[in-house]
């Protein structure tokens, strides 16, 4: 008699966008992993039954053919390996290979997964089968000018207190890419630093170190590696001219849902002051499935929990987010109530700064502007004391980003890359500033008033009755709006105080440092 099946609820995939279906199958005995999350993922509140639910599921799936490879027990993720085939039995599936313009040809599936009914109530989501792109690095590219910033012109322009990040662990998210460790050599020897000792961290992927390893990649891969390489030396750089000391971690994985989850079992696992994430994708994007996003905003909570500072940066594409609608869009994880949302502005005539915004107000026209708004998905959590209304007619009272800002326009970053002078910018840049700036400040704080999670604290009452991240943060005040054109054309106002475009505003470190001591 047939196993019993139950259908997975929210794991519905579409076709994959701007992809087509591709004839040739994939191979049945294609050996692939999987990560299993079970229920209450990001909690760690019961781990009897955790353990209870995990011999379940061994068992359980076991008789398919899958086998462990894997238990992250604390996150609440077992992965697990088998075949095609098998895999397809045990989830009620059927991988297919498409064609993206991308992305090239990748695996997926089209419609719900089934799991065994044993399993109803236990297992929350399961990520791997697919493999469709769900990160988008926020890339800028630069105008090669002279005048871009060095970590001392940051620490001045944002008051940043005198330390080293000494003591402090801090983790950079990448997908793909490779790491050259002669360019973080060599910046550090343009900038008098001391070259720190960076760990790299394969969950998944193992990036390409030299460009002779680059060079072995087979051809797609590498166009792809290269592009990301300038974008992940950029974000080490930045955390390193402006933390030296500190503990850095790079970990590296693959752009679907799985290396999402895997990517962040394991920092919730390792437990670092603050985290660093420059890729996202529209949070109501069609290639998102309910689980994924559900899944990942778990163990972000997790992370949250443990006093960690993730810093996502909110997009280069404005109101739009690449979404070619009528509707203002904002960026996940940006979006999601246990991050710490970061936006961009830029500086004009030496010292004005203002909200970032290149014509036509979205990447693919070729300029940028930062993105922010009211989420569609996230209720706005109760420590969120602002009133922004939703450019959407009868969207929810939802999560409202970016919290903070930081450089992301003109006149870009100074970096090094491939062993040359580069510049570079975008809010890919401005969340791995604040994530230094976060290190920084908590190396200097009272034990006890280290790891914290710092969103919810810049949204509390000061004694003066306003929020706090009005005395941690520079207000930004003057600039456009992130109305991204041709889609939707409007966007979301910068006004003084509090706005959906620049947050509370950019560093004031010093304070920052000072309220963190009071509260």
């Amino acid at each position: 008699m047939p196993e019993q099946h139950v259908r997975l609820a929210g794991s519905e995939r579409p076709h994959p966008t701007k992809s087509v279906s591709i004839a040739e199958p994939v191979d049945p005995n294609e050996e692939i992993a999987v990560t299993v999350s079970l229920r209450d993922a990001g909690r760690n509140d019961h781990p009897e039954q955790r353990r209870a639910d995990a011999e379940k599921v061994k068992e359980s799936l076991g008789r398919y053919g899958l086998r462990v490879t894997d238990e992250r027990l604390e996150v609440g993720s077992i992965e697990m390996t088998g075949k095609a085939k098998d895999l397809n039995r045990a989830f009620r599936t059927e991988l297919k290979l498409f064609h993206g313009e991308r992305q090239g040809v990748f695996r997926g599936r089209e419609g719900e997964l089934e799991i065994p009914a044993d399993l109803d109530g236990i297992v929350a989501g399961v990520f791997g089968l697919d493999k469709r792109r769900v990160a988008r690095r926020r890339v800028f590219p630069g105008t090669g000018e002279n005048g871009s910033f060095t970590p001392r012109d940051l620490e001045e322009q944002y008051q940043f207190p005198e330390g080293t990040g000494h003591g402090r662990k801090i983790a950079i998210l990448e997908f793909g890419g490779c790491y050259f460790d002669d360019d973080t050599d060599i910046f550090c020897r343009n900038h008098g630093l001391t070259p720190p000792s960076v760990e790299i961290v394969p969950v998944g992927y193992t990036p390409p170190r030299t460009l002779q390893d680059l060079r072995r990649l087979p051809a797609p891969d590498r166009g792809m590696a290269k592009e990301i390489a300038g974008e992940v030396m950029m974000d080490v750089q930045i955390v390193v001219g402006l933390c030296p000391e500190a503990d850095i971690s790079v970990y590296f994985a693959d752009w679907d849902q799985k290396g999402w989850i895997d990517l962040l079992d394991r920092v919730v696992i390792d437990k670092p002051v603050t985290v660093s994430i420059s890729y996202g994708l529209a949070e109501d994007h069609p290639d998102w499935s309910e689980l994924g996003i559900s899944e990942i905003n778990k163990r972000l909570a997790g992370a949250a929990a443990k006093g960690i500072t993730v810093c996502v940066s909110s997009g280069d594409d404005g109101s739009g987010d690449q979404v070619d609608d009528d509707n203002c869009h904002v960026d996940f994880p940006a979006s999601s109530p246990h991050v710490l949302g970061v936006g961009g502005t830029e500086i004009v005539r030496g010292d004005v700064e203002r909200s970032w915004w290149d014509t036509p107000g979205e990447r693919n026209g070729g300029g940028g502007a930062t993105g922010g708004g009211v989420s569609v998905v996230w209720d706005r959590p109760e420590w969120q004391h602002v009133r922004v209304d939703s450019q959407n007619p009868g969207a929810i009272d939802g999560r409202v980003v970016p919290d903070v800002a930081a450089l992301a326009g003109s006149p870009g970053y100074d970096l090094t890359f491939l062993g040359e002078s580069s510049q570079s910018g975008g809010t890919s840049a401005s969340a791995p500033l604040w994530a230094a700036l976060v290190a920084r400040v908590d190396a200097l704080l009272p034990a006890a008033k280290q790891q914290r999670f710092l969103t919810p604290l810049l949204y509390g009452t000061g004694t003066n009755g306003r929020p706090l991240g009005t005395h941690a943060c520079r207000d930004i005040d003057t600039g456009h709006d992130n109305a991204s054109f041709p889609f939707p054309g409007r966007g979301y106002k910068v006004r003084n105080g509090y706005d959906p475009v620049t947050g509370f505003g950019v560093p004031a470190g010093v304070e920052l440092l000072k309220v963190l001591k009071t509260v």
